[in-house]
């Protein structure tokens, strides 16, 4: 009767379990110390004790466990006084259930080069889920001393269909492997050969003995699968997976006792199509590992060639309105040429996110709708038009951005992701951070009022003149009987504990912040704003917009604020105007910068 084949190559996936060997043939009466493998994690050395001493006298027992959690790895060591204790103790003891699991007992081998010679080892596969180490070794015994019987197991304690033995003497264990494989246990026909190391092994791309057959007609028996496959060569195995019903599930494994032979099985029967018209599918048996491993370079192959050719011509559009779909976006960016996909973000509920892609079928395209789209009004939201870039390659450009801003103004570039500080550190926003030198020009901070630097009408100048050093306020943040103390309102009420003797900058012969606006302008914050920005430089512009956003994304979320309202500003100036008079669209984007940073951090913490 013919049975499965593991879908490995006859050469053993590992090493047996067991450290130790057998001490040199002559010398098993003059060794006391014995190795315990497979016991169960609860077991501790009062119960082997507790077993081995109705045996004789035990000199020493230790169950050796991890430095760290003092979990028990495992295994024990047990010393007797005399060596015909360790014998009986073996002979007597060995698959003993100890906490529910049988212990494998032999004598303790400590030289590593005996340990890892592989004398005398055989791999067995093919084996019924009823054989246990003990049926193995009560199998094997009759060939020779065994030193360990091991049957693989997955985590639920369950067979996985293959095992090792290991003799004494290299004798025993070729004796085995030509009275016994090829046999049948349990009705079983089981593979028995010299165990191979993993790096002596073949199974490469070319070399290899197991075949995989999918796409397998129902009536297939494993007698029809071996009568198409023997006569390319001889079989060790041939098996027709089923389910628990005993019903085909459509594929198989083929294992040939030599690799040419399965090599040449594989050109000729792949696409065969004699049997119930149904083309099979023949080729390598992989591993899990390596299916998903070629898989996966394949993907990435793909996804690569895909970037590669729609570099240049994708966009990404942001801060859409929530009515506009794939049709209406596409009808936006029509006019500039051939749209070859076009689709708007949605969550889980299928709301917009506010976000798109569009794919032009050329870069000049692409660049041609970015330079006239972006700015411009949809609806009442304008739009922020951009080239798409992969997750990866915006983090750093942003970390490059920030880290160069950092250096410009006399910091430090330690950035975490997105241009942020790492979590945890402090965010100095509005001002350097302590001990560093700021920009020398003066620029708008927090108490300052924008627009009226010193000596100008509205605002009474000191009695120094024109050309007397002026002093920019730090925050003062809580109620006045807190401040003063560290954390937020700490020493002098800023942010960082600056002091409250503020920051004092010379005006003479430096740039001065924008003007104010002449009588009968409007004088809402965001038209305010908004007039001033056209004057002002790019780090005023920035200090403007933080002013006034800062307050609004604190009330929103005091936590994070500082960072977001950093992230916030690399926005569009027109985008950041609109957040500050919607409160509406400010919630939004701080929820999905607040999301970002969490996903940063998660991140940093694997």
């Amino acid at each position: 009767m013919s049975a499965p084949a593991a879908p490995a190559a006859p050469a053993a996936p590992a090493a047996p379990a067991a450290p130790g060997g057998a001490p040199a043939p002559g010398s098993n009466l003059s060794a006391t110390s014995l190795y315990c493998g497979d016991l169960d994690p609860s077991c501790t050395e009062a119960q082997l004790y507790e077993l081995f001493s109705t045996i004789g006298p035990v000199v020493s027992i230790r169950v050796c466990r991890d430095l760290i959690t003092r979990r028990s790895l495992g295994y024990a060591y047990v010393n007797f006084q005399q060596g015909n204790d360790a014998a009986r103790a073996i002979d007597a003891l060995n698959f003993q259930v100890v906490n529910g699991k049988p212990i494998r007992i032999m004598y303790s081998q400590r030289d590593p080069a005996l340990r890892k010679s592989g004398v005398g080892n055989i791999f067995i596969k093919n084996l019924d889920k009823e054989i246990d180490n003990k049926a193995l070794y009560d199998t094997f015994a009759q060939f020779g001393n065994i030193v360990s019987a091991k049957v693989a197991t997955d985590l639920q304690g369950q067979s996985k269909g293959y095992g090792f033995v290991q003799f004494d003497t290299e004798e025993g264990a070729q004796s085995a492997i030509e009275k016994v494989n090829g046999m049948l246990l349990n009705d079983k026909q089981v593979y028995v050969g010299p165990f191979q190391k993993r790096n002596e092994r073949g199974g490469g791309p070319t070399t290899f003995n197991n075949v995989y057959v999918k796409n397998l007609h129902e009536s297939v028996t494993e007698e029809k699968l071996r009568e198409v496959f023997e006569k390319f060569g001889a079989l060790t195995s041939v098996v027709v997976m089923k389910d628990a019903e005993g019903k085909s599930k459509g594929f198989g494994f083929v294992c040939y006792e030599d690799a040419e032979a399965a090599g040449k099985s594989v050109e000729e029967l792949d696409g065969y199509d004699k049997i119930e018209d149904k083309a099979w599918v023949v080729c390598r048996a992989q591993k899990k590992s390596e299916r998903e491993a070629e898989l996966k370079a394949k993907f990435d192959a793909e996804r690569r060639e895909r970037m590669e050719k729609m570099a240049g011509a994708n966009l990404y559009i942001k801060n859409l309105e929530d009515t506009v779909d794939d049709a209406k976006l596409r009808e936006l960016f029509a006019e500039f040429g051939t749209i070859t996909s076009c689709r708007v973000m949605r969550d889980t509920a299928g709301a917009s996110r506010g976000s798109a892609f569009v794919a032009f079928s050329s870069a000049d395209e692409a660049t041609r709708a970015v330079t006239e789209m972006n700015g411009k009004m949809a609806g009442q939201k304008p739009l922020y038009v951009a080239l798409a870039q992969r997750k990866e390659d915006r983090r750093l450009r942003l970390q490059a951005q920030f880290a160069q801003r950092q250096v410009a103004a006399g910091g430090m570039p330690n950035m975490g992701p997105y241009g942020m500080p790492p979590p945890g550190a402090p965010m100095y926003y509005g001002q350097p951070p302590p001990g560093v030198m700021g920009p020398p020009q003066p620029q708008p901070g927090y108490g300052f009022q924008p627009g009226m630097p010193p000596g100008v009408p509205g605002r009474p100048m000191g009695p120094g003149g024109p050309n007397m050093q002026y002093v920019m306020p730090m925050p003062q943040r809580g109620p006045p009987g807190q401040r003063g103390r560290g954390g937020r309102g700490g020493p002098g009420g800023g942010r960082g504990g600056r002091g409250q003797q503020g920051m004092r900058f010379p005006n003479q012969g430096r740039e001065m912040p924008p003007a104010p606006l002449p009588p009968g302008e409007p004088q809402d914050p965001v038209s305010l704003l908004a007039a001033q920005l056209p004057t002002a430089t790019p780090d005023q512009q920035r200090m403007l917009l933080g002013e006034a956003l800062y307050p609004l994304v604190d009330a929103v979320e005091p936590a994070s604020s500082a960072k977001i309202t950093g992230m916030l500003l690399e926005m569009d100036h027109s985008e950041v105007l609109h957040l500050i008079e919607s409160p509406e669209a400010l919630r939004a984007k701080v929820q999905e910068a607040l999301a970002v940073l969490k996903a940063a951090a998660a991140e940093e913490g694997n």
